[in-house]
């Protein structure tokens, strides 16, 4: 007679605001979490995705069915916590395994708090989410040898529906650091020059630039500094005066969470900055808050674009890059006024992904080019800014 098998993790609930219950087993910490269910489709990548600030707010749904294979390390999280409100996967394999793995990830989503959900129907969740748009929920996970009563769904659900949506809410300046830092680690070689792995550390700066952090990612950080930059980092809501006294030679404008229409520190900062004609490069949010700085209009998308494999049209050299994702909001193209040239559009659905100004050092990029999805996909865009501080 075969033994019967039981599964130890505690019992755990995702409930949308539409009513959908799904009911799982736990992965992370027991308690509850509450945020928008968005999906998304790239295959690797889950810590750094756990910890973008981008993610604020958010309960990811991994569409990729196994998540958690290699575990995790300290070297690749993006920041400095994680962010994502919640993690939903289909299956969390018992053995993780890699050469640079230090705990598995449900160990990882414990020691910092968040609540996670496997054993569900992800591919039906997935569908809901397509159909009916990015929409609230609440993942409500067991202690350890508890029950789920249905009291618990019940008041998961009123809080799902109770939830005011992404739309009108400003976490740029939520998730920004408090004070100002200097960064000049590169990117993660498995050999530097002495032989060891680790982060590069390079040696010269031809440039100084000023990154504002509306929930930047470190990869962004690593890869200016690669290319010879000296990083100033400051908070969202740092006055462009403040920064100009810092004598800059370009400023970056990050990714990060939230509608950017609240943002209106940035908006200005941005359009002081280009009025100073100093060169400014914006990648997600940051091209958001370039697009509403010229005089265009933002909008919310219906579950928005979260992978790493959305394809990318260069509108002048017809060139398709593979790209990642994370985004909700979007600039309306038909709103920008007539000296923005449309540079990039995405081929899954036609919208903007990139433009430029024609009379000013300006430009930007709604997918994440430095999430290496190609892997050197769109990489040439720092390569740009680099180019545009060079020619100042």
């Amino acid at each position: 007679m075969s033994p019967l098998i039981v599964d130890p993790r505690p019992v755990a609930a995702l409930v949308l605001a539409d009513g959908t219950v799904f009911r799982g087993r736990s992965i992370g910490a027991a308690g509850e979490t509450l945020g928008e269910v968005v999906f998304n489709t790239a295959i690797t990548g889950y810590q750094e995705i756990l910890t973008d600030p981008s993610y604020a707010g958010q309960i990811v749904t991994l569409t990729y069915p196994h998540i958690g294979n290699t575990g995790v390390n300290d070297e690749d999280e993006e920041a400095s916590r994680l962010f994502a409100a919640g993690l939903i996967v289909r299956d969390v394999p018992q053995r993780a395994s890699n050469f640079r793995m230090q705990r598995d990830l449900p160990t990882y989503l414990r020691e910092h708090g968040i609540v996670g959900i496997a054993d569900i129907d992800t591919r039906k969740l997935t569908r809901i989410l397509r159909e009916k748009g990015a929409q609230a929920g609440c993942i409500v996970a067991a202690a350890e040898g508890a029950a789920l009563p249905d009291a618990a769904i019940v008041a998961a659900r009123a809080r799902a529906r109770g939830y005011p949506g992404m739309a009108g809410q400003d976490l740029a300046k939520v998730v920004t650091t408090a004070a100002p830092y200097a960064w000049s680690e590169g990117s993660w070689r498995l050999a530097r020059p002495d032989g060891t792995p680790g982060h590069d550390t390079p040696e010269q700066s031809r440039f100084h630039v000023v990154a504002y952090d509306f929930g930047v990612k470190r990869n962004i950080l690593r890869l200016m500094a690669d290319r010879g930059c000296r990083l100033t980092v400051v908070p969202a809501q740092t006055p462009a005066a403040e920064v100009l006294k810092l004598k800059p030679d370009g400023i970056f404008l990050s990714n990060g969470p939230g509608d950017p229409e609240p943002c209106t520190y940035a908006i200005e900062a941005t359009r002081g900055f280009i009025a100073k004609r100093v060169p400014t490069f914006g990648i997600c949010l940051g091209h958001q808050i370039m697009g509403l700085a010229v005089g265009g209009r933002t909008l919310k998308m219906k579950f928005g674009h979260h992978g790493a494999n959305h394809p990318v049209l260069d509108v002048e050299t017809k060139r398709v890059y593979i790209t990642s994702q994370n985004h909700g909001f979007a600039v309306d193209e038909k709103s920008l006024p007539a000296n923005v040239k449309v540079t990039h559009v995405s081929l899954f659905d036609g919208s903007l992904q990139g433009f430029a100004l024609t009379d000013a050092p300006a430009f930007c990029f709604q997918g994440h080019p430095e999430a290496s999805p190609g892997p050197h996909d769109i990489q040439e865009l720092f390569d740009r800014f680099i180019a545009a501080m060079e020619a100042r």
